[in-house]
């Protein structure tokens, strides 16, 4: 059965105040961003950060205080790119292609004092590169592309004792190829990435659930993902990814077996995903949003589309809303998180401007206004080009 074009009118753009919260901005890539209370930590490429009129050497790690912007003296310094923030109560973790941090020797992981940045005794030799770090349930989760920790074989997958830093030999999940994307909640983690099977099994192709505690897989969270999972975030129930492929998707699956509750599709890849107060905010490569999923070559919209510059916003039943900040660059939004206790989106990449303002790689948003217009979902059951 054919799919019917949506042509509805677009609502109007939203303007969006990237100037309320003042935060600085950097010369170089933001690729990760974590919280610890009133602290933003952010990771990336960035030799500097600009605060205050004033640059400041910050080696690809830097926090600022959420209420005020102002750049805190932390500054580990790493020696090459951080890809992986995550925050517990006590320490901060930082993945990446680095092999020192402050001075010190770390092989692409390490944990920092979150008040300091002194590096902490967690010391581990990665065979490859890592790109995600969650942490739950006692444990540090890693992913990405590396075949073996401290000379153990691990598949793109590993996880570690918060309590005494060591290798997880009880938790032995893997990946047949690279996991992108990690969300630890409740007794699960969820993966993403361009993998085709979970612990050997198959029907696990690139979106995946596994036990938090064991690293089972989840038998019953089984989602037909069409692309390389980019991002993911995650709720009380659904889980919500961002991909590449043909276009890009924003897609919701069922928490618990998976099934898509909506999806939206791009004229580019989408590479960052959140969500806050019922909105799911995205962010990419991508200029358009299109009205169906019929999508052509290079991601180009078949049946219309509206302008969506690298960030958009949909609501909890998947209607695109007017909020439309527009990030510049080809490659635009590399990460998106909420920072809940400031009720704002933080946004990092490459972009040097975004909502109208310069704002180099960093920015951070109001979120959708109540009451704001929004365009009806694309079905479900269609899924478009495989």
């Amino acid at each position: 059965m054919s799919v019917l074009p949506l042509m509805l009118v677009a609502a109007p753009a939203q303007a969006v105040d990237v100037t309320a919260r003042a935060a600085p901005t950097f010369n170089g890539t933001v690729y990760a961003i974590a919280y610890r209370g009133s602290t933003v930590y952010v990771g990336g490429s960035f030799t500097k950060a600009t605060w205050g009129g004033r640059s400041h050497e910050r080696l690809r790690m830097a926090a600022f205080d959420a209420r005020t912007g102002a750049l805190l003296g932390w500054a580990p310094g790493a020696d090459s790119t951080v890809r992986a923030l995550t925050v517990t109560a006590d320490s901060v973790y930082a993945a990446g292609y680095f092999h020192s941090v402050a001075g010190q020797k770390r092989d692409s992981i390490a944990r920092l004092d979150p008040v300091t940045g002194a590096v902490g005794s967690f010391n581990h030799a990665i065979d490859g590169t890592p790109y995600a770090l969650a942490a739950g349930n006692g444990r540090l989760y890693l992913g990405g592309s590396f075949t073996a920790v401290d000379g153990s074989k691990r598949r793109n997958l590993a996880a570690f004792s918060l309590a005494t830093g060591r290798l997880d030999s009880t938790w032995r999940a893997q990946a047949d190829d690279r996991v992108h994307t990690l969300a630890a909640t409740g007794a699960h983690l969820f993966l993403g990435g361009a993998f085709h099977k979970v612990n050997g099994v198959s029907s696990t192709l690139r979106l995946a659930a596994v036990s938090a505690r064991t690293g089972v897989l989840d038998g019953y969270f089984r989602p037909k993902v069409t692309a390389e999972v980019n991002a993911i975030a995650v709720d009380g129930s659904a889980v919500y990814v961002a991909t590449g492929g043909q276009g890009g998707r924003a897609v919701a699956y069922n928490i618990l077996d998976g099934s898509m509750r909506w999806q939206r599709v791009f004229d580019g890849d989408a590479v960052a995903i959140t969500t806050l107060n019922g909105i799911t905010y995205v962010g990419g490569h991508f200029d358009r949003a299109c009205l169906t999923p019929r999508n052509g070559p290079q991601g180009s919209c078949l049946d219309g589309s509206m302008p969506r510059v690298k960030l958009a916003a949909m609501t909890g039943a998947g209607r695109l809303t007017a909020w439309a900040p527009q990030a510049n660059g080809v490659i635009g939004v590399r990460v998106l998180t909420a920072n809940r206790a400031a009720g704002t989106v933080d946004a990092g990449g490459d972009f040097t401007t975004i909502g109208g303002a310069v704002r180099p790689r960093f920015a951070v948003l109001h979120g959708v206004a109540s009451g704001s217009r929004a365009l009806r979902p694309l079905p479900p059951a269609s899924r478009g080009p495989k």
